[in-house]
């Protein structure tokens, strides 16, 4: 993810590090999700998400224990694949009716078993063709299938339910309101809040997503398109993805939008979404792509996807997204004057980046978030110095003026702190992305260019449709190097202060960082250069 700077203006000096808290969003903090999930018996009792047609009182709410998000995702089976059907009613302010079919292996015993869903009204659940009972505790379904199901047991779960695009008090994310329809905006957490399913990176999934609309709209979502089906007054879209997916990388878009299409390299198929009166602007920024792809192919190999584009949003989200396979842009950052030329493109590349680090290599825990944030930062800036000039080193001298301060506000680049309470997307801090790729130009400095390049086309190579941890990164580059590394990887990533440099002794931390680097509180505080999600 990128958070779109705001506060530049034309010819400011962006060649160094964001600085500040890069949880920029133009929202009032009050908008923003709710810090924690509440306890089951509380939620039960509040108006909160799910509101259930069956009774009975549930387990509470489970999770798969990640120390960012402890209530995310659910023990006890693996997803294999998900069948996503929604119907939109020709406005962005009501609910969509939708259908959440889910096939999964159980991998314990289950009596019960439990989905992530948060907003919307669930009206019947069926296992393997049974109906079933549920009920909510906090953020979490629970189904109760007639009869439990053995571990290493195929399953399949369909869930008749709404989406609701208007977010409930203390939830933010997921559906994503634009001028004519609607996008997906669903990291770090917010899938749930769209669909019911196993809401965490560790458990990819294949994706067919299904749209139903009024003619006049376009959809389209992540994979290719499969069928196109006008029936009166309204069409059908059918997409299907080739490579397993998170959940929080699924992407819709409905609107009165028109698809381009062009050719990438070796014949790869590009297309991107664009309002249909702005795609005469955008074409000249959209033209990129394929050289740009190209580009990111000579650093770490084959694009690992079946096709890429950008989603052109008619939105004001203060992000970018990667959304697997089709990017989530602000338009805005396209038709304003406000930044250079060379550094929308950087950003470009960010969000493409992420289709090696973060989408195909997915993190297998969110403290891990810094292998996805800190190489799209790294490419992002290798992009500005090959292709506009801008130094490197100069940008990671500056980080590293201000790595202290970042790592007193957020933790260490592998250790982030918690989110802020009441801003769940608080986790993407300064210190995971140019606090993160300075940590990359360490090692490099450390190991030598030839071996990090190997360590970086290694790495896409071996994890590819999978998730990986930092201790997987860190063995890789050990094995390498043909050094043990583990000291090195110890200090930059886990430790409160800045280690030195490799090559650079005279590089120091400057005394303000920490105060310089404190979160902004005010939704509406000023924006520094930009920065990456």
């Amino acid at each position: 993810m990128l958070l779109t700077p705001r506060a530049q203006t034309p010819g400011t000096d962006t060649d160094g590090p964001r600085r500040g808290n890069p949880a920029r969003f133009r929202r009032d903090p009050r908008s923003s999700r709710s810090s924690r999930r509440l306890k089951a018996t509380a939620l039960l009792a509040s108006a909160v998400s799910v509101c259930l047609l069956a009774a009975s009182a549930p387990v509470g709410p489970v999770g798969v224990g990640d120390r960012l998000f402890p209530n995310l995702g659910n023990p006890g089976y693996d997803v294999e694949s998900y069948d996503l059907s929604f119907t939109y009613p020709g406005t962005n302010s009501k609910p969509l009716q939708a259908v959440t079919a889910i096939n999964a292996r159980t991998t314990t015993d289950l009596d019960h078993l439990n989905l992530d869903f948060a907003h919307g009204k669930v009206e019947s659940v069926k296992v393997d063709g049974e109906p079933a009972t549920f009920a909510g505790a906090g953020e979490d379904l629970v189904v109760t299938p007639r009869r439990a199901l053995p571990a290493g047991s195929w399953t399949r779960i369909v869930v008749r339910h709404t989406s609701d695009p208007v977010p409930a008090k203390g939830q933010d994310g997921g559906w994503v309101r634009t001028a004519d329809g609607l996008a997906m905006a669903n990291q770090a957490d917010a899938a749930h809040l769209v669909f019911p399913c196993n809401d965490h990176p560790s458990d990819k999934a294949m994706f067919t997503i299904r749209i139903t609309a009024p003619n006049g709209y376009t959809a389209v979502a992540n994979g290719l398109p499969v069928d196109v089906d006008r029936t009166g007054k309204t069409t059908t879209w059918k997409y299907r993805t080739r490579h397993p997916m998170a959940t929080e990388l699924a992407q819709v878009s409905i609107g009165r939008s028109s698809v381009l299409h062009r050719t990438g390299p070796h014949g790869l198929p590009v297309r991107d979404v664009v309002p249909t009166e702005d795609r005469e602007a955008l074409e000249p920024w959209l033209a990129k792509t394929p050289d740009q792809i190209a580009w990111m192919e000579s650093k770490v190999g084959r694009y690992p996807f079946e096709t890429y584009g950008l989603l052109m949003a008619d939105a004001s989200t203060g992000f970018e997204l990667e959304t697997q396979t089709l990017s989530l842009f602000e338009k805005e950052l396209f038709t304003g004057s406000v930044y250079p030329k060379w550094y929308v493109e950087s950003i470009m590349v960010h969000e493409l980046s992420h289709q090696w680090f973060g989408d195909s290599v997915s993190p297998h825990t969110w403290s891990d978030l810094w292998l996805n944030e800190g190489h799209a930062t790294w490419y992002e800036a290798l992009y500005a110095e090959e292709k506009a000039g801008k130094p490197m080193e100069k940008r990671m001298k500056a980080a590293y003026g201000a790595s202290d301060g970042w790592r007193a506000a957020g933790g260490p680049p592998a250790e982030p702190k918690a989110a802020d309470p009441g801003q769940k997307i608080s986790i993407f801090r300064p210190n995971v992305y140019d606090g993160a790729a300075l940590a990359l130009y360490a090692l490099r400095q450390e190991i030598g260019r030839p071996a990090f390049e190997r360590v970086e086309r290694d790495w896409v190579s071996l994890h590819r449709d999978g998730t990986a941890t930092t201790a997987d990164y860190e063995r890789l580059a050990s094995r390498i190097s043909g050094r043990d590394l583990s000291g090195f990887f110890k200090a930059w990533l886990y430790g409160e202060k800045t280690p030195p440099m490799p090559g650079h002794p005279d590089w120091k931390s400057a005394p303000l960082a920490a105060k310089a680097a404190k979160p902004a509180k005010a939704a509406n505080a000023s924006k520094p250069a930009k920065a990456a999600k």
